[in-house]
């Protein structure tokens, strides 16, 4: 399938992989419907300001009501289905509303999929439902392990997703990206935790648990890996991981950012960062493998080129001023 020209549906489009995935698709000739969370002032999220609002049809909804999904999905080609809640601190608190969004509103955007005849839905899982890696690299015959109610809703969300597939021939893949950063994404993520509070000045970072390892992947990549996977039609009914196949731990990471930085910061370990100890994932490293074969997908970026890309739009004032900077928000 080739996507020029395609009438194509990105949930979740307000949001930070979201926002480039629509850029993304533009670019590539698509014609592309954004759906971005209803609020009273009509925020267009990440795609307030970018450069492509114009060429796009942009909807306010939420993908938890079945008569929206049913509505916005009407002569749509294919769907990517991104939305979702994915704070894992704040799936402890509020778990209920994980189970709303993430299971239920994959259910109506799968429901929608099918009573509207798309070619091909693309689900968004995550890297996380692998829990601590028990082998590395990580393929996708890996044991999932629900290591936080965001990660278990997700899981919940794939196996629903599936059963569409099974049941009445949805044609559907599930893209599990692993670690994602970039430009946007939100500052209770590490990197960008660590880039913003350096470019503001800050003496010293408030970081979590420095321990654990991450594959890495900037976000140009993880959006060409699900263009990759809308285009091949041998991943029809697949999970597929999107990632380097790169491990590096938050420490080195830390320290990389330094370097790039030119800044001799210190770190200070903050409490309220930690997740519980059973609930922190140690370990991820993916398996690139499967994307390779199927589509021929390879990142083009290396993490040092992918950092230096995020930090030169961090250094930007008008960027770093939309963060909170030093303010933790679950």
């Amino acid at each position: 399938m080739n996507l020029v020209g395609k009438k194509i549906l990105v949930t979740g489009a307000g949001g930070f992989i979201g926002s480039h995935l629509v850029e993304n698709l533009v670019k590539y000739g698509a014609n592309v419907k954004a759906l971005v969370k209803y609020n009273a002032n009509n925020n267009w999220g990440w795609l307030e300001e970018s450069e492509i609002k114009n060429d796009i049809e942009v909807i306010t909804g939420d993908i938890r009501d079945p008569f929206l999904c049913n509505k916005i999905t009407k002569d749509t080609n294919v769907i990517f289905h991104l939305a979702a809640l994915i704070s894992i601190p704040y799936s402890y608190i509020a778990p209920e509303s994980y189970l709303e969004t993430n299971i239920k509103g994959t259910l109506n955007i799968c429901q929608a999929a099918l009573d509207n005849n798309c070619e091909k839905i693309i689900v968004t899982s995550t890297s996380e439902v692998y829990g601590t890696a028990q082998y590395v690299p990580i393929n996708e015959n890996h044991p999932l392990q629900p290591q936080s109610p965001y990660s278990a809703t997700k899981i919940a969300a794939d196996s629903l997703a599936m059963s569409y597939y099974n049941s009445f021939n949805l044609p559907l893949v599930i893209a599990r990206p692993f670690n994602t950063y970039g430009p946007r994404q939100s500052a209770r993520a590490v990197i960008p935790t660590i880039i913003s509070q350096i470019a503001s000045g800050m003496n010293e970072i408030k970081v979590g648990d420095l321990s654990p390892t991450r594959d890495f992947n900037y976000v140009e990549d993880t959006c060409r890996g699900f263009i990759h996977l809308a285009e091949s039609d041998k991943t029809i009914g697949e999970i597929i991981n999107i990632g380097s196949n790169y491990e590096i731990s938050i420490s080195d990471t830390f320290n990389l950012i330094k370097d790039i930085m030119k800044s001799d910061v210190k770190f200070v370990i903050d409490k309220t960062r930690i997740r519980p100890d059973k609930s922190e994932v140690r370990r991820l490293w993916c398996d690139n493998t499967k994307i390779y074969n199927l589509t021929g997908f390879k990142p083009k970026y290396s993490i040092n080129e992918g950092l230096t890309k995020t930090i030169e739009w961090f250094l930007n004032k008008d960027n770093l001023n939309k963060y909170k900077v030093g303010l933790y928000n679950v």
